[in-house]
Order: structure tokens, then sequence, then C-alpha cells
């Protein structure tokens, strides 16, 4: 299988990445552990999880994910070498902290190595901006960490164009590690990202790893209609996209899926793995049959006329 590079670093990768977020939550441990098996067993190999997954579920403090995956590793040797594993730091931990100081981000890193139950994290991202934060500071706590090999690499997620630009010039100018990918919200559903970001990360070749690949399931064409999504986890997300442009959307993507006899959700990731630029989608599977179906966007070929038709279904979101 093709790789992809994270930017200018050594670390290469399959062009899916599995979404850790559901790992603890909607997906409980033994069938979070199927899924990972059956991940690897498929010859995929980019995990990327978060140190907040899943705080937002009643009763938890945030680690689980985490401590699913480390939990994981344990029993099966090898298994980490099989894995390229990305989390972040920054996000609201309660009582560990949040945002981009050194301090928190030394702490955090090792609060996450314990979890995860490993020596290194492949990709380490800031999960947010701190603009609170001088980015010197943030980079040198990277490459204090990069330094003693617990690091490999560095990446940024939800940040703008502007804030990543600056961070690359602190980067340039002071010699300090730089971030190799970004990760914003990208799908055909939300294309924000290519106003911008697109622009600077491929110029600065920096890797690109899109979350809400699927639009939060949305591009599944699982909802056409509030009911659909009424009680979901994502109920709220899932609402602002069912609108005339986002069903149009559904139709035109249910079109190419049916003329290529595959999933909605299939084309909807191969369309972004097609995108110049673009290192890996991000999506999550809550089963071992989930997880098939989504897999098999590596192998989607679509055509020119397929990428304009979506394209064109899609231009500039389908918000509104």
């Amino acid at each position: 299988m093709d790789t992809r590079r994270i930017g200018r670093s050594d670390l290469r990768v399959a062009p899916f990445c599995l979404g850790g977020n559901v790992f603890g939550w909607t997906a409980d441990e033994a069938t979070s552990f199927a899924i990972l098996d059956r991940f690897v067993e498929r010859g995929f190999d980019f995990v990327d999880t978060a140190d907040v997954y899943s705080r937002w579920a009643p009763g938890h403090q945030g680690g689980e994910s985490e401590t699913v995956i480390g939990t994981w590793f344990a029993p099966r040797p090898g298994a980490r070498e099989k894995i390229v594993l990305a989390t972040k730091v920054g996000m609201d931990m309660r009582d560990a902290g949040k945002g981009l100081s050194a301090k928190h981000i030394e702490q955090a890193c090792e609060a996450s190595l314990r979890r995860l139950r490993t020596d290194r994290i492949d990709l380490y991202q800031s999960h947010t901006d701190d603009a609170d934060v001088p980015l010197e500071e943030t980079l040198r706590a990277y490459e204090r960490l990069i330094a003693a090999g617990k690091v490999r690499a560095i990446g940024a997620s939800n940040y703008d164009a502007k804030r990543l630009g600056e961070a690359l010039a602190v980067s340039a100018g002071s010699g300090l590690p730089r971030y190799e990918c970004l990760q914003p919200d990208y799908s055909l559903a939300e294309r924000g990202y290519e106003a911008e970001l697109e622009p600077l990360c491929r110029a600065e070749e920096i890797g690109v790893i899109g979350y809400f690949s699927l639009a939060a399931g949305f591009l599944t064409g699982k909802y056409r209609s509030a009911q659909d999504a009424a009680g979901r986890a994502r109920e709220n997300r899932v609402g602002k996209y069912l609108t005339p442009r986002g069903l149009a959307l559904l139709d035109v993507l249910e079109s190419v899926a049916r003329e290529y006899g595959a999933t909605q959700a299939q084309v909807a990731l191969a369309w972004i793995i097609a995108r110049p630029g673009i290192t890996a989608p991000i999506a999550s599977a809550t089963s071992v049959a989930q997880l098939d179906d989504l897999l098999g966007a590596a192998d989607l070929q679509l055509s020119a006329d397929a990428i304009a038709r979506l394209d064109a279904a899609s231009a500039g979101g389908i918000q509104g």
C-alpha cells in the first residue's frame, strides 16, 4: 500500500487515519480492541487520539481513549511498532490544566505516555491555539521532548492560517522544531480549509489530516431529517447540514456511490484522499464492520468527472 509523508518528517503513513475519539466512549474496550486488531490486520498504521478524549461523556475525566490504546498495546508484542501514534495536548483537562505553556505540555506528555504505555509519541499535536502563551515557549517545550526521544514530530490542530504561518516563522527564525502536520475540520461539507490553509500547507509541505471527514456522520447518508439525528451523540452537529444544499450534496454523493458500487462514506473519504496535499482523512468506527467499510475508501479511485461533480455540489461548504 502506498504511504504518504507527514510534512518533512520521517513519518510515513497509509492514507487513512483511524480516529480514537470513540474508544472508551461509544466503542467499549472490547469493541475498541477488535477495531484496532482489524485495522492493523488490514495493513493500516495511523491512529490519532487526544488526552481530552472523552472528557465530555458523563462520568469521564479525559484520557479514556489513550488508556484503551495503551491497554491494547500491552499484551500484543510488536503492536506498538506497527502503529504511527498521534495524540494531542492543550484542551481543558480540569485539574490537570490546559493550554500550551511549557509546563503543561511537558506534564501532559508524561501523562499521555503513561496512559498509552509507550516511551514515545510519533506525532504530538497542539490541540488548539493558545494565544496567551508565546509561540516560542510552546515550540521550545516540544524541542525538549523531541531531544529526549519522547516525541518524534509535532503538529497543530484548529489553527488558522495566520497563526500557523506565525508559528512556522518562529520555528525557522529560532531553529526550533516546526509543525509538520495540520489537523483542520475538513470534508465535503466543510471546505473552509481550502481558502487560506491549503495554499500555506502545500507551499510549506505541511501534512494534513482532516477531522470530521464524514461531517459527524452526515456524509454517510443516514441522516436526512432532524428525526434521523434525534438522540444521537452528534445530533447538533449533524443538524446544521440538514439544509437544501446539504441534501442536494447527499443526492450527488449517492449517485456517485451507486456508479462505483461503493458506499457514500467510501466516496466521501476517497474524495478527500484524492485532494492534493492531503496526508489522510481521519474517521472513527464503532464496529469492525463499519471500519471495513471505511477502509474501502483507500482503494477507491474516483474519476475526474466524479470529483468535479462532488466539487460542484459542495463548493464553499453546505451550511445555510
